[in-house]
Order: structure tokens, then C-alpha cells, then sequence
């Protein structure tokens, strides 16, 4: 493997491992409806507010959403929606998986 593909695969782990919490997950999923500020979204996670900060900032530094400040509140969305793809994908696995299980049992 040369230096950019490296390059290429350690980026896209690193999109992945962002993403690699079910809170986190939950949270683009949340996202996926619009904007959020922090408060909403802890009550909606049912963690505390600094919890939910470090998950916000990891999706932020991953380039999954980005903040935005509306007086005394931050909102968080969605930077590239496209990432709901991602979901749809690794729900046709879990689906063929769990299809294919049941097909060997029956």
C-alpha cells in the first residue's frame, strides 16, 4: 500500500472510529432531524451535559457536525448528511446477517 492510500484508509478509520459509540450513533441520528443544542440533546442521550459535550466534540473533530452559536446556546447538526448512508449500509448488513443466520438453523 502506498502513502496516499494509507493516507486514504487512515481517514476514513478515523471517520469510523468517530463514530464508533452508540451514543454517538444515537446523536447523528438525532442530528439527522435538524439542529440540537447541547441541553436537547442531553436529555434526549440521558447523559450529563459534559458527557455529551466530549461525544459532540469527537463527532465535531471527525468533521460529522459542526456547532453553531445562537446567543447564549450551541446548536450542533449535521455537516455532511450523507453520512444517514452510512446507517442504511450497516443496517442491509445487520439484516442479511441475522438472514443468513436464521437460514442456517432452519
Amino acid at each position: 500500500m502506498d502513502s496516499k492510500t494509507r493516507a486514504l484508509f487512515e481517514a476514513r478509520a478515523n471517520i469510523i472510529k468517530a463514530m464508533a459509540h452508540p451514543t454517538r450513533l444515537f446523536m447523528v441520528d438525532i442530528l439527522s432531524g435538524g439542529k440540537k443544542c447541547v441541553r436537547e440533546l442531553t436529555e434526549l442521550v440521558g447523559h450529563d451535559m459534559s458527557t455529551v459535550s466530549k461525544h459532540l466534540a469527537i463527532l465535531k473533530n471527525a468533521g460529522i457536525v459542526r456547532d453553531e452559536r445562537q446567543g447564549q446556546q450551541i446548536y450542533y447538526h449535521l455537516k455532511i448528511p450523507c453520512v444517514l448512508n452510512f446507517f442504511k449500509c450497516v443496517e442491509t448488513v445487520i439484516e442479511t446477517t441475522a438472514r443468513e443466520q436464521l437460514h442456517v438453523i432452519e
